[in-house]
């Protein structure tokens, strides 16, 4: 899919981080939720099926326990994460409905991808969730899974969704514009790549480790993401999500202020 096509795209997938979700204080962000549930209600509304991966669990959980950071033990996180998980679907509930749309949650494992029957059900439940124009939320299942905690899973199970459901694109939603050749950060100098069309090892060596305190996944998560749909001819895109309505450019008008990934093969 070549960029002016972006706005052909029908089944798209959206991945967003805790960064973009949540303030400094690790505290929900829900000004940028409400205007993410607007946008992707409007998108649905559009005749567009969207799948939203949403991170953000440990984090709202921290909050919603009052706890000053997020616990150091597996089983202290895991425990966050469930409650953080509750809290998160009923803030996206409720925005939702104000736009007459319906959520669903789905909470996967990286695994579900190497089990045919555990893969073919969840290609099942996509189809069966989009015939009843529903929005699903997907998450990893922190509580029984512990390498997206570790890892940063979110980022790479965006990737294995988009092939589950057989999507035409996958956008992340970073706190960062896109790939940049040094950490934009520490330097003033970083150039913005907005386009690539294979993932080498130089496109490799520009990512750094992971970015925030408050998320867990750094551009290399996000590199690997775009290699696995790209190989399978889905392209992505990376792009600031701190302003949600960036998906209407993107998908109405086929301009980007990121970093696209070009489609291997179809």
């Amino acid at each position: 899919m070549e960029i002016q096509k972006l706005k052909e795209a029908k089944r798209i997938i959206i991945k967003v981080g805790t960064s973009t979700l949540t303030y400094d204080n690790g505290f929900l962000n829900l000004r940028r939720l409400e205007t993410l549930a607007q946008v992707v209600s409007d998108l649905v509304n559009s005749g567009r099926e969207i799948v939203l991966v949403s991170s953000g669990a440990q984090s709202a959980g921290v909050s919603k326990l009052g706890l000053k950071q997020r616990p150091d033990t597996r089983e202290g996180k895991q425990a966050v994460a469930a409650v953080g998980q509750c809290e998160l679907m009923n803030m996206y509930g409720k925005f939702f409905a104000e736009f007459g749309c319906t959520v669903a949650q789905v909470l996967l494992n990286r695994n579900v991808w190497d089990n045919e029957e555990q893969r073919h059900n969840a290609e099942n439940t996509f189809g069966a969730l989009f015939k009843l124009h529903c929005i699903p939320i997907v998450n990893e299942n922190d509580t029984v899974s512990y390498e997206g905690i570790a890892f940063g899973g979110n980022d790479i199970l965006s990737a294995y969704v988009a092939l589950l459901c057989g999507a035409d694109l996958l956008i992340n939603l970073s706190d960062i514009n896109g790939l940049y050749t040094k950490n934009p950060r520490d330097f003033e100098d970083a150039a913005l790549i907005r386009f690539v069309d294979k993932i080498d090892d130089r496109i490799v060596s520009y990512a750094g480790p992971a970015g925030t305190a408050r998320g867990t996944g750094g551009m290399q998560a996000k590199l690997e993401a775009a290699r696995i749909v790209t190989d399978m001819g889905i392209p992505m895109l990376i792009t600031n999500g701190k302003e949600p309505k960036v998906l209407y450019d993107i998908l109405f008008n086929a301009e980007l202020d990121g970093t696209y990934f070009d489609a291997q093969s179809k």
